[in-house]
C-alpha cells in the first residue's frame, strides 16, 4: 500500500500520541527483572558447581560387570597411575646419572608411591623379605615336600645348582634353604619382562634413552594431582641436569613422558588452549561481522546477551540435574554461540527500520521501531520458535540415552537454546531502547535475492549429489562407522607412538586381560585369587598363558600362610627326615650341615603371619596395592594375565584363548569371579554407544518430522523443510567416507547440530507469506547469511584444533551448516525464488484489493 491508496489518517506522519503513556525504563520491565533474577540464580548455582573430568559420566547407568571393571581400571587401576619417563640426548653414562638423580628425588616425594629405574635400591629389602618369609610365601611348601622323599628330591635339585652359573649363590643359601624356596620365589618375581640395563639403570632396547617408571599415589582420574606429579618429574630433571659436570651441555638432554595420567593432563591443557584460542578467534570474527552489520557497539553487546544467558542456563541446569558438570559437556557448550547468536541477528536485521519500505514516512523512529518490532514478532517469531522446537526435539532424544554423559549434552543444549531464544524474544526488545538502523544491506539483499532465484535450477544436480552420497555411503557401510573406542582418543598420533616405544622399552603392562574377584573382605579376595591362580597355573604350563600376576603371590591369605607353616615338621621330625634325604645324593653331604635350615623352619613356625604393613619398603607393595583394592567397603583382587609372546603380536584380535580361561575361572568355584578382556569391553562399550545414539537420533528425527507436519499443517511443507537438512547430513557423511574417516559418536552429535542449526534456514525458506504465498524477503536472506557466517565462525573454526575431539565437531558442523543453507535455497518453493518480483506483485494485488473494498482498509497490524 502506498500514499495514493492509504487513508488520510494513515498517511500522516506517525507521531507518538499525547495520550500514549511514557515508556517504563528497561530495567523496570517485568521480563527484564525476571531475566536478571534468573541470571543471579544461575550464577549462584554455577558458583557451587563441581566440574569433573573422569569417565564416570560415560559409564552406562546399568553397566555390565565387564564395563564396570573397565572404567574402574581406567580411573584407579595400576596403569592409570603409571608415568613412563624417558631421558634422551647426550651420552649413556650421563643419561644414567640423570636417571639416578631423578629416581632419588622422586622417591623422596610423597606424590609417588614407587619409582623404578633398574637401580638396586629395593633389591636388598626385597631379598631380605623373601628370605625371611620364604615358607609363608612359597606355594611349594606342602606336607609332601617335607617328607623324607620330598626333601630328597628338593635337596637333589639344589645340589645340582652348585655346578651351574648360580653355584656361588646356591652354595651360600644351601645350609639355610636346601629345598630352594628362595630361588623359586625370585624366579617368580623376575618372570615378567625386564628392560635392558645400561650403566646400572634401565635403558631402551636400542640404548638411545634411559627409562624410568613412576607410580603416583593419586588416582589416574585426579587430573590435578597427575599434573603436579608431571611437574615434579620436570623439576627433578631440571635439577639433575644442573649437577652434570658440564652444565652447559644440559640443553642437549630432554625428558619425555607418557602414560594415562600424562595423556589426561595434556588433553585437558590442549582442549583448554584450543578452546581459548579458537573461541577468541571466532569471537573476534563474529564481533567484526556483527559490528560491520550493526554499526553499534551497544547492539553488538545486546546481541551477545542471549548467548551468555544460554551458557549460564545450560551449566546451571546440568549442575542441578546431575550434581556435577562433565568437562566434555562444558567444552561442547562453548560452541553454543554458533547457534544462539542467530536469534539476535534475526531480530536486529529483520526488524530494522531500513527493512521496511514505509520507514521514510515516519517522523518518529521510536514509533516506527515499535511497529517494526511488533511486525517482526508477528511475522518471524513463529518461524524462529518452530526452529527452536525442532532443535529441542533433536537434542531431547539424547535425554533418553543410557549414558549420563550424553544426557548432560542434551540437557545443556536444550536449556541453552531455549534460554537464548526467550531472552531474544522477551528481553532484548526492552533493552534495545531507542531506534536503531543497521547498515544498508539492500544491495546485498538484492544480490542474494538473485542468487535465491537461480538456486532452484540446481535441484537436479542436488538430487544427483544426494543419491550419489547415499550410494557411496552404502558402498562403504562396513567401514563407515568406527567400532573401537580408540577412535575417540583425544591423544595425538605422535604421543601414542611415543607411548608404544616407552612401553616396549620398559615392558610395562597394558593390563588388557584381567580376572576380577570381588569379595567382602581382603582375606576373602586373596583366598579367591589363590583358588583362581591354581586353575590358571596349568594354562601357563601348556603355553596358553605366558603368566599372570596375583596379589596373593606377594601377600598370601592368612589361611594359605597357616597351611604352609603347618607343613613344617617339628625340629626332631625334620632332623630325622633330613638324615634320610641326604642319603644316596650325587654329592655327599652331612646332615649336620643343615642345622640352620632346621632352626629357620622352627622360627617360621612361631613367626606371625605376613601383613600388608610388612611389605612397606619393598617393590612388592606396589603390586599388592595395584592388584588388591577397596572401593565403597568392597574388596577386589585382580589377576593380570600375560598373553604368550607369539600370540601378542596379533593385532586388533583377542590373542588369548578366552574360552579356556573362562573355563578355568569357572572351575575355581569363586563366586562372581570374572574374566575381562579390557579392549573387547571398551570396544563393546563404544559399539553400544553408537547403536543407541543412532536409534535415538532416528527417534529425534521422527519427532522433528511430526512436529513440523503439525506446525506447518502440511506434510509437503514439512518434507520441504527436512529435505535440505537430510541432504546436508548425507553429503557430510559421504565426505567423511570419501576421506576414509570412520564416523564416531562425535560425528553423530555434530549431525544433530547440523539439523538444529539448519532447521531455521529451511523454515524461513518454507515460510508462508501474505495471501498464502511462500516468499522470502531480501532482508531475511541477509539475516540468514549473517547467521550462517556466525555459525561457521563458532563451529567451523574448531576444525583448526589439534585435539581430534574438537576437530571432529568443526569438520562436521561447519560444512554441514553451509550446505544446509545452500540446499534450503535450492529446494525452496519456486514462488519463493523471486522475492522482489513476488513482493511487488503482492503489493499490487493489495492496493487493488484496498481500492475496491475501502471499508476494509485500516491498520494492517
Amino acid at each position: 500500500m502506498d500514499d495514493r491508496t492509504r487513508p488520510a489518517s494513515a498517511s500522516k506522519p506517525a507521531s507518538l500520541p499525547a495520550s500514549t503513556p511514557a515508556r517504563r525504563p528497561a530495567f523496570r520491565q517485568p521480563a527484564v527483572l525476571l531475566w536478571l533474577l534468573f541470571l543471579l540464580a544461575c550464577a549462584v548455582t554455577i558458583a557451587r558447581t563441581q566440574f569433573v573430568t573422569d569417565l564416570s559420566a560415560f559409564l552406562p547407568r546399568a553397566p555390565s560387570a565387564g564395563q564396570r571393571v573397565l572404567v574402574e581400571q581406567l580411573r584407579d587401576g595400576l596403569v592409570s597411575r603409571l608415568i613412563l619417563v624417558g631421558i634422551e640426548g647426550g651420552d649413556a653414562s650421563s643419561r644414567a646419572r640423570l636417571s639416578r638423580e631423578i629416581g632419588a628425588t622422586l622417591r623422596a616425594d610423597p606424590q609417588f608411591a614407587a619409582v623404578h629405574n633398574g637401580e638396586a635400591v629395593n633389591d636388598a629389602r626385597d631379598q631380605q623379605f623373601v628370605y625371611a618369609h620364604r615358607y609363608a610365601l612359597s606355594p611349594s611348601v606342602t606336607p609332601q615336600r617335607f617328607t623324607a622323599a620330598g626333601l630328597h628330591d628338593a635337596l637333589g635339585e639344589s645340589l645340582d645348582l652348585l655346578s651351574s652359573s648360580a653355584g656361588l649363590v646356591a652354595k651360600d643359601l644351601l645350609p639355610h634353604d636346601p629345598t630352594g624356596e628362595v630361588a623359586a620365589l625370585v624366579d617368580q618375581l623376575d618372570s615378567a619382562a625386564q628392560p635392558a640395563t645400561r650403566d646400572g639403570v634401565w635403558a631402551s632396547r636400542d640404548g638411545a634413552r634411559a627409562v624410568l617408571v613412576a607410580q603416583t599415589a593419586a588416582a589416574g582420574s585426579d587430573t590435578d594431582a597427575q599434573a603436579r606429579a608431571i611437574d615434579a618429574v620436570k623439576r627433578a630433571f631440571a635439577s639433575a641436569t644442573r649437577t652434570l659436570p658440564n652444565a652447559t651441555d644440559a640443553s642437549a638432554y630432554r625428558v619425555v613422558m607418557t602414560g594415562p595420567g600424562v595423556f589426561s593432563v595434556e588433553t585437558r591443557d590442549a582442549i583448554r588452549h584450543d578452546v581459548e584460542r579458537i573461541s577468541v578467534l571466532s569471537l573476534v570474527l563474529i564481533v567484526a561481522l556483527l559490528l560491520t552489520l550493526y554499526r553499534s557497539p551497544r547492539l553488538l553487546v545486546l546481541g551477545l546477551l542471549p548467548v551468555l544467558s544460554g551458557v549460564a542456563a545450560g551449566i546451571a541446569a546440568v549442575s542441578l540435574a546431575f550434581g556435577a558438570v562433565q568437562g566434555l559437556t562444558l567444552g561442547f557448550g562453548t560452541t553454543l554461540i554458533g547457534e544462539a547468536v542467530d536469534y539476535s541477528i534475526y531480530l536486529f536485521v529483520q526488524s530494522s527500520p531500513s527493512s521496511s519500505p514505509s520507514s521514510s514516512l515516519s517522523s518518529s523512529m521510536q514509533t516506527h521501531r515499535d511497529a517494526a518490532l511488533r511486525a517482526w514478532i508477528a511475522a518471524y517469531w513463529p518461524t524462529i520458535r518452530l526452529g527452536v522446537l525442532t532443535s529441542v526435539c533433536g537434542f531431547a532424544s539424547m535425554l533418553f540415552s543410557g549414558f549420563p554423559g550424553l544426557v548432560q549434552l542434551g540437557a545443556y543444549s536444550i536449556a541453552g537454546l531455549v534460554t537464548a531464544a526467550l531472552v531474544t524474544r522477551f528481553v532484548l526488545p526492552h533493552l534495545q531502547g531507542g531506534a536503531h538502523a543497521i547498515r544498508d544491506v539492500s544491495r546485498l539483499g538484492a544480490a542474494l535475492a538473485r542468487a535465491a532465484a537461480f538456486a532452484p535450477r540446481l535441484r537436479w544436480p542436488l538430487a544427483a549429489l544426494a543419491v550419489g552420497a547415499v550410494v557411496f555411503a552404502a558402498w562403504h557401510r562396513d567401514t563407515l562407522w568406527s567400532h573401537e573406542l580408540s577412535a575417540l582418543s583425544p591423544v595425538p598420533a605422535a604421543s601414542q607412538a611415543l607411548d608404544t616405544r616407552l612401553r616396549a622399552d620398559l615392558g610395562a603392562p597394558d593390563v588388557r586381560y584381567l580376572v576380577e574377584i570381588p569379595a567382602a573382605s581382603a582375606q576373602a579376595a586373596l583366598e579367591g585369587a589363590e583358588r583362581v591362580g591354581a586353575q590358571l597355573q596349568p594354562l601357563v604350563a601348556q603355553g596358553t598363558l605366558a603368566g599372570f600376576e596375583s596379589p596373593a603371590r606377594y601377600l598370601p591369605s592368612d589361611a594359605a600362610q597357616r597351611a604352609r607353616l603347618a607343613s613344617l615338621p617339628d625340629a626332631a621330625t625334620l632332623t630325622a627326615r633330613l638324615r634320610e634325604a641326604v642319603a644316596h645324593q650325587s654329592i655327599s653331604v652331612k646332615p649336620e650341615a643343615f642345622a640352620p635350615f632346621v632352626a629357620d623352619a622352627q622360627a617360621a613356625r612361631a613367626a606371625p603371619l605376613i601383613t600388608r604393613a610388612d611389605l612397606n619398603g619393598t617393590s612388592m607393595a606396589l603390586a599388592v596395592d595395584a592388584l588388591l583394592t577397596q572401593r565403597d567397603g568392597h574388596w577386589n583382587a585382580m589377576l593380570a594375565l600375560r598373553a604368550p609372546a607369539s600370540a601378542s603380536k596379533a593385532a586388533n584380535t583377542s590373542s588369548l584363548d578366552a574360552d579356556a580361561i573362562r573355563a578355568a575361572v569357572a572351575q575355581a568355584g569363586v563366586p562372581d569371579a570374572l574374566f575381562v578382556d579390557m579392549k573387547a569391553e571398551a570396544d563393546r562399550l563404544y559399539v553400544n554407544y553408537v547403536r543407541e545414539d543412532i536409534r535415538l537420533s532416528l527417534a529425534g528425527f521422527v519427532a522433528i518430522a511430526v512436529l513440523l507436519a503439525l506446525a506447518l499443517r502440511s506434510v509437503r511443507l514439512a518434507a520441504r523443510a527436512l529435505a535440505p537438512l537430510v541432504a546436508a547430513v548425507l553429503v557430510v557423511v559421504a565426505g567423511f567416507a570419501l576421506a576414509g574417516v570412520p564416523l564416531t559418536i562425535l560425528h553423530l552429535v555434530g549431525m544433530l547440530l547440523i539439523v538444529a542449526v539448519g532447521s531455521n534456514y529451511a523454515l524461513f525458506f518454507c515460510k508462508r507469506g501474505a495471501h498464502g504465498a511462500q516468499t522470502i524477503a531480501p532482508h531475511t536472506l541477509v539475516s540468514l547469511l549473517v547467521a550462517n557466517l556466525a555459525t561457521v565462525a563458532g563451529f567451523g573454526l574448531l576444525a583448526l584444533s589439534h585435539v581430534p575431539l574438537l576437530e571432529t565437531f568443526g569438520l562436521t558442523v561447519g560444512p554441514g551448516a553451509m550446505l544446509a543453507l545452500a540446499f534450503a535455497a535450492i529446494l525452496a518453493p519456486r514462488d519463493a525464488a523471486t522475492p522482489e518480483v513476488k513482493t511487488a506483485r503482492l503489493d499490487t494485488r493489495a492496493d487493488t484489493h484496498a481500492a475496491t473494498q475501502p471499508h476494509r482498509q485500516g491498520n494492517p497490524a
